[in-house]
């Protein structure tokens, strides 16, 4: 069973950057994609990053590209997500998720699915984000 623990969230001002940290033990075995989500009150989950295992490749939303990094530390079984020049528009509840794909079975369409909450079935409980102006 995959389990997932974000912490590291809280409330920061305009510009700040903040590091969100997902505990998975053991994920590697059962799962080989986590990514980070978030979600605003009153709007839909968005996809923001996403990290597989086979490669290393990452995936990032458009609207975070460039500002927001996934990364992983394999050892401590954790995978981050490093979040800069934060605005109020980042505040949302943030998390993650994992489950394991076939990128073949998504024909071109991986790179939009792989940041799609519906394929996911492995949750966290999520971390508070607040960005204040």
């Amino acid at each position: 069973q995959v389990r997932l623990e974000e912490s590291g969230g809280g409330a920061v001002q305009t510009g700040e950057s903040l590091t969100l940290a997902c505990a998975a033990p053991g994920v590697w075995r059962d799962a080989n994609t986590v990514a980070w989500f978030r979600q605003a009150p009153g709007k839909a989950r968005e996809g923001l990053a996403a990290l597989m295992d086979r490669d290393g490749h990452k995936y990032y939303a458009d609207a975070v590209q460039g500002r927001f990094t996934i990364s992983r530390d394999v050892a401590a079984n954790t995978v981050y997500l490093h979040m800069t020049d934060l605005n109020p528009g980042d505040t949302a509840m943030y998390y993650c998720a994992a489950d394991y794909f076939d990128p073949s079975q998504y024909g071109g369409s991986w790179s939009f699915y792989v940041l799609s909450p519906d394929e996911y079935k492995h949750w966290g409980q999520g971390t508070q984000v607040t960005v204040s102006s």
